[in-house]
């Protein structure tokens, strides 16, 4: 299939809509401002419908409903519309209902800035709402594997049963590059008899809900909930490793900043040091099995970000005190160059000598 050049956050869209995605509620926002606009224009022509809600908060309460009814079903937004949505995100966590929410990061805390981030590493990972929930989010590092994530993950959040998360930012959502749509042929995906699609009068009604007023029915949920997460856990952990072998020192990065900290290996490498990289794929659950391949000749990990370092506390915790961790990034929106991150580098090295 021929290649096609495409915007991010368009290419997302059309990525959506081959996909089965029939519904998109959400609310316009820089950097993803594009993503609703192409579904205004093409989800219509597919048999969907496209509505531009009032507001983030009545935009993911409009996906709780739609996902309720069985359909496949998705909204965008950037970080501070997410954090509005949070609530809502808790709400069909908790109902256990499908959807696919995409954030193309941008800075904060508030409404910040405009311009690429990834501060909301710990709002990902987390949860901004209430309760014990975890969403499945994918860290797609171009234009390609955002088409090929948010396909997976509409595949991903009918197993489960579960919203799940693409993260992206200003960078990738803006930037164009060719694109190859691939058949999608979901198999194995389990029926939605859970849906309010109507009994027919042939069986009892389905109920959604969330609210559970009984404290040991609610822990019982809690319970089945965490088991669900368990088996994520252990599943769908993603990441890319490069160059690990011999490695005195790899870096830990996702998303754009992955790809800066792949030149600032690469120039190294090539001037005779050993720099390897573990790029992450999924935020959640965090790749730890990928932690594992680490050569014992890496003596140190150096996290890139665009954040105040958020993900380094991850880092550590998997890290398990067998190596040093480091910390390089610029945050606000402000891109780190690959220059900043190989004069980190040469620092640490210089340093463990």
């Amino acid at each position: 299939m021929a290649k096609v050049l495409m915007k991010g956050n368009e290419a997302i869209g059309e990525a959506a809509i081959r996909a089965g995605c029939r519904y998109f509620f959400g609310y316009p926002i820089t950097p993803q401002s594009e993503l609703p606009e192409y579904m205004s224009l093409h989800l219509p022509k597919a048999g969907g419908v496209f509505l531009q809600a009032e507001s983030e908060i009545a935009a993911i309460n409009m996906v709780y409903g739609a996902s309720g009814s069985g359909a496949r079903v998705m909204t965008g937004s950037s970080t501070p519309g997410i954090a509005l949505k949070q609530e809502g995100i808790s709400y069909i966590a908790g109902a256990q209902l499908p959807c696919v929410i995409v954030n193309m990061m941008r800075g904060g805390p508030g409404l910040g800035s405009i311009q690429p981030a990834q501060s909301d590493y710990n709002q990902s990972t987390r949860g901004g709402g209430g309760g014990d929930y975890r969403l499945l989010a994918y860290a797609p590092a171009s234009v390609q594997e955002m088409v090929d994530y948010v396909q997976l993950a509409f595949d991903k959040a009918d197993e489960y049963r579960n919203p799940v998360l693409v993260v992206g930012d200003g960078v990738i959502g803006q930037m164009m590059e060719p694109v190859e749509f691939r058949a999608t042929a979901a198999s194995d995906l389990p029926p939605k008899d859970w849906a309010t699609t109507g009994t027919g009068g042939k069986r009892p009604p389905n109920i959604i809900n969330s609210l559970y007023l009984d404290a040991e029915e609610l822990e019982r949920h809690n319970i089945h909930l965490a088991e669900k997460y368990n088996r994520i856990k252990e599943n769908e952990q993603r990441w890319e490793s490069v160059g690990l072998e011999g490695a005195e020192l790899v870096i830990v990065a996702y998303g754009t900043t992955a790809r800066i900290a792949k030149s600032a290996m690469e120039n190294l490498n090539r001037q005779g040091k050993k720099i390897g990289l573990l790029r992450l794929i999924t935020l959640w659950p965090f790749p730890e099995k990928g932690f594992a391949e680490l050569d014992e000749a890496t003596k140190d990990l150096l996290v890139v970000e665009m954040s105040m370092g958020q993900m380094v506390d991850d880092v550590r915790i998997v890290n398990e005190g067998k190596r040093g961790v480091h910390f390089v990034g610029r945050s606000g929106g402000v891109i780190p160059s690959t220059a900043l991150v190989e004069e980190k580098i040469l620092e640490i090295l210089e340093r463990s000598e």
